[in-house]
């Protein structure tokens, strides 16, 4: 996955879930990080997750001091059950 590359990206670490988006990158979810091999196999995964959105990041040449969030659209619709 390419951070903030596009808005479909996906990749999951056990029940950790990395989310792409060309606006921001979402981190959701649980990681066990067990002191073992399969432990250290999910802690070089994050780090690799993590890492890249860092170089993207720093990459950017036109890096906003903060990105504005947009506001959720609703539109109001007649209850159709009334």
């Amino acid at each position: 996955m390419k951070p903030f590359a596009d808005n479909e990206a996906s990749n999951s670490i056990g029940e950790l879930t990395m989310e792409n988006g060309t606006s921001a990158v979402s981190i959701y979810g649980s990681l066990r990080i067990t002191r073992d091999q399969a432990g250290l196999k999910r802690a070089k995964q994050l780090k690799a997750l993590v890492d890249a959105a860092v170089g993207a990041l720093e990459a950017a040449p036109d890096l906003p001091a903060k990105v504005e969030e947009q506001a959720e659209r609703t539109v109001e619709v007649d209850n159709p059950f009334a």
